[in-house]
């Protein structure tokens, strides 16, 4: 759940989810820290790490250890996973949201 502070209900939501906030932020930085992510997302770091494992075990990121560092690789090949999106892929995703 977003720690957004606004309390009116109507206001409170976004149009993508916290696994696609956390993925826009590993473009920003293949090594960004759970703090910095949780941060940037609004969501607990332990929550990040919920995130990272779906993430990582439904292939779309690699992570390597560098370090006291994780480097994450975003598989942009990978196709979103639901049916009204499945035709795109992930690097198609992220390139709209980086324009």
């Amino acid at each position: 759940m977003n720690m957004n502070t606004n309390s009116n209900p109507v206001e409170n939501w976004t149009f993508f989810s916290n696994n696609a906030h956390v993925l826009v932020c590993l473009t920003k930085t293949p090594q960004p820290t759970m703090r910095e992510i949780a941060i940037e997302v609004g969501i607990t770091e332990r929550a990040v790490q919920r995130v990272l494992s779906r993430l990582i075990a439904a292939d779309v990121i690699q992570v390597e250890k560098l370090g006291r560092r994780n480097t994450y690789t975003i598989n942009a090949e990978k196709r979103l996973r639901h049916p009204l999106e499945s035709h795109r892929t992930i690097g198609e995703f992220i390139k709209m949201i980086n324009k």
